[in-house]
C-alpha cells in the first residue's frame, strides 16, 4: 500500500483531528458533569434521550449504553414528540437533549412543554452560550475545534466527542449505582455475553450416578471398568470416611503401565494422584473453562468444605452450553 496515497492521508488526518477532540474532553469533565450525574442518580423514572439527525444517531446509543448499564433510558424523536410522544415522558423522568449547536429548532419547542411539566433537563452541546445549554440544569460540554470533514459540513468530530462524553456519563452513572458483573449479566441475557455472565458450574456439571468413584482399596481393573463406564477419563477415589483421596485419569493409566507394575496386581490407591484441579460449584462456568485451559485439563472435580465430589465437569460441556 502507497503511504503517500491521498486516501491514507485523508484517513490519517481524520483520526488525528478526531483524536484531539476526544482528548479536549479530559478539561471538560466538571462541575456541570457532575450536577448531570446528580440530576440523573436523583431522578425516579428514566432517562429520556433525544436528539436530531447525526445527533439522534448518537443520541440511540448512548440511551442504548445507559439502558444496559443500570440508568433505564430509552430514546425519542424530537420532532415525533412535537406530534405527540411528548406524552411518552413523564415528570419523573430526565431528557437528555443533544445538539451539536444547542439551536436545534424541534429540540427547542420542546422546551416549554418540558418545563411545564416540571422535567429536569442536562443538555449535551457544542456550544455552552446555546439557548439549549441555557435551559438546562447541567450542559455536557461537548465543543470541538473543527469537524474532520474537509468541507466543514458533515458532522466527524463533534459526533465522536458527543459519545465519547456520553460513555463517559454512563460509566460515571454505573460506578456511582455500584452496578455489578451480575447486574449486567442479567441485562445481557442472550447471546454468548450473558451466558458466559450467568451460567454457574452447578448448571452444567454432572452430579449422582453420573460421576465415576470408587472407594479406597479397590483394585486397579475394577477402577477402569468404573472409569470406561462413565466417559470421563478418570475416576474419584473416595476414603471410608467420604472424604476425597484422589483421582485416577488416563494420563495416570499410561504411566503406571511405563513403569512395568502389573495392573491385575495393584490397587488404585498405590496409583492415584493426590493432587487435582476443582472448583466450586456456585463459581461462573467461563472460571472453569479459564481453569481448564490454564492447567491443560478437560475435566474438573466439583467440590465444596460440606461434599467432597459434588459433580464433575467437561469442557465437552462447556462448549454445548456455548461457554467459551
Amino acid at each position: 500500500m502507497n503511504s503517500d496515497s491521498p486516501l491514507i492521508s485523508s484517513a490519517l488526518r481524520t483520526i488525528e483531528i478526531e483524536s484531539r477532540a476526544v482528548s479536549e474532553l479530559l478539561n471538560r469533565i466538571d462541575a456541570d458533569f457532575v450536577k448531570a450525574c446528580e440530576v440523573i442518580l436523583a431522578c425516579e423514572g428514566r432517562v429520556v434521550v433525544i436528539g436530531m439527525g447525526k445527533s439522534g444517531h448518537i443520541g440511540k446509543k448512548i440511551a442504548a449504553t445507559l439502558a444496559s448499564t443500570g440508568t433505564t433510558a430509552m430514546y425519542v424523536h424530537p420532532a415525533e414528540a412535537s406530534h405527540g410522544d411528548i406524552g411518552m415522558i413523564t415528570a419523573h423522568d430526565v431528557v437528555l437533549a443533544i445538539s451539536n449547536s444547542g439551536t436545534t429548532e424541534e429540540i427547542l419547542s420542546l422546551l416549554p412543554v418540558l418545563k411545564r411539566k416540571g422535567i429536569p433537563l442536562v443538555s449535551l452541546t457544542g456550544d455552552r452560550q446555546s439557548e439549549l445549554a441555557k435551559a438546562a440544569s447541567a450542559n455536557l460540554d461537548a465543543r470541538v475545534d473543527e469537524e474532520a470533514c474537509p468541507l466543514g459540513l458533515a458532522p466527524t468530530s463533534s459526533t465522536t466527542a458527543a459519545l465519547v462524553l456520553g460513555d463517559a456519563l454512563a460509566m460515571a452513572l454505573l460506578e456511582a449505582r455500584g452496578f455489578t458483573r451480575d447486574d449486567f449479566a442479567i441485562s445481557h441475557p442472550g447471546g454468548n455475553l450473558g451466558r458466559r455472565l450467568l451460567v454457574k458450574v452447578r448448571d452444567v456439571m454432572h452430579v449422582g450416578s453420573a460421576i465415576p468413584k470408587v472407594m479406597s482399596g479397590t483394585s486397579l481393573p475394577e477402577a477402569l471398568l468404573e472409569m470406561s463406564s462413565k466417559g470421563f477419563g478418570l475416576t474419584t477415589i473416595i476414603g471410608e470416611s467420604g472424604n476425597l483421596l484422589g483421582v485416577f485419569s488416563d494420563g495416570d493409566l499410561r504411566r503406571t503401565i511405563d513403569s512395568g507394575k502389573n495392573i491385575q496386581e495393584i490397587t488404585i490407591d498405590e496409583v492415584m494422584s493426590p493432587s487435582f484441579k476443582y472448583i466450586d460449584a456456585n463459581a461462573l462456568a467461563a472460571e472453569a473453562a479459564r481453569i481448564m485451559q490454564e492447567s491443560n485439563v478437560y475435566v474438573l472435580i466439583v467440590k465444596s468444605e460440606s461434599q467432597p465430589v459434588e459433580g464433575m465437569l467437561k469442557m465437552h460441556d462447556l462448549l454445548q452450553s456455548n461457554v467459551v
